[in-house]
């Protein structure tokens, strides 16, 4: 931008020797710049990452808190979550923060939903749903406080209550979960059957996340492969 700038002004003055002189020093310019705007741009975007990660780390205290006991197998799946999509360098480096959130005493929910909420798709904090029901579900149950605490937080980051219920029903066994996954009455027809199935395998494919976090993609697949499962239920149900 600046090279054309300085042409312009260069032509002004000194016509077609000026405007020659003028693009070149502009474009030194240019390049003199242009490391440090990349280099600051990357900046951002560290930062950016590394507080999504410690927010993440905060939102999943907060729930492993929330029945009062802090459970060794919800605090492994986290950990396990983190070096399995992140490697063990990066997350012992961000887990350091955790046993600082465990301890405490309350998260202020709203505060921590807000990076979500401003910067993150729909998309994405539908997988930060999924990953919090999982914290929640590492000991193989979801107690009543901890999925108080998980619609709390849902309801702070904007997600639906439609969208709560399908990936809640992926968690918590109940009759007519698959009907809820795919978010539909039991009496649907056949075919709104179908056209659900469609809508939320929509929703949930991988490649409608737009992230490169392999932590999110791995939630995008869990989520699409219990919407094939609900599925082929109701098929089997159905004899369709």
């Amino acid at each position: 931008m600046i090279k054309w700038i300085a042409t312009f002004i260069g032509y002004s003055f000194f016509r077609f020797p000026g405007a020659i002189l003028g693009f070149i020093v502009g474009g030194l310019i240019d390049q003199f710049f242009k490391p440090t705007t990349a280099w600051n741009q990357n900046r951002v975007q560290n930062q950016n990452t590394g507080l999504f990660q410690l927010n993440l780390l905060a939102l999943a205290a907060t729930v492993i808190k929330a029945d009062g006991a802090v459970k060794t197998q919800e605090l492994q799946f986290v950990r396990n979550f983190f070096i399995t999509n992140y490697g063990p360098d990066k997350a012992n480096s961000i887990f350091e923060k955790f046993n600082e959130e465990i301890k405490k005493e309350k998260q202020n929910i709203p505060e921590l939903a807000q990076i979500f909420t401003r910067q993150a798709p729909y998309e994405t904090r539908l997988q930060i749903l999924h990953f919090l029901f999982g914290v929640a579900n590492a000991d193989g149950s979801i107690s009543q406080p901890e999925l108080n605490k998980v619609e709390q937080i849902a309801a702070a980051m904007g997600i639906r209550a439609n969208d709560m219920e399908s990936i809640k029903a992926m968690f918590i066994k109940a009759t007519g979960n698959a009907y809820k996954i795919l978010e539909i009455e039991s009496t649907a027809s056949n075919e709104e059957v179908k056209k659900a199935y469609r809508t939320m395998a929509k929703k949930y494919h991988p490649d409608k996340l737009q992230s490169q976090d392999s932590a999110l993609i791995k939630g995008a697949q869990e989520k699409f492969q219990k919407v094939q499962e609900a599925y082929e239920t109701i098929q089997k149900e159905r004899n369709l």
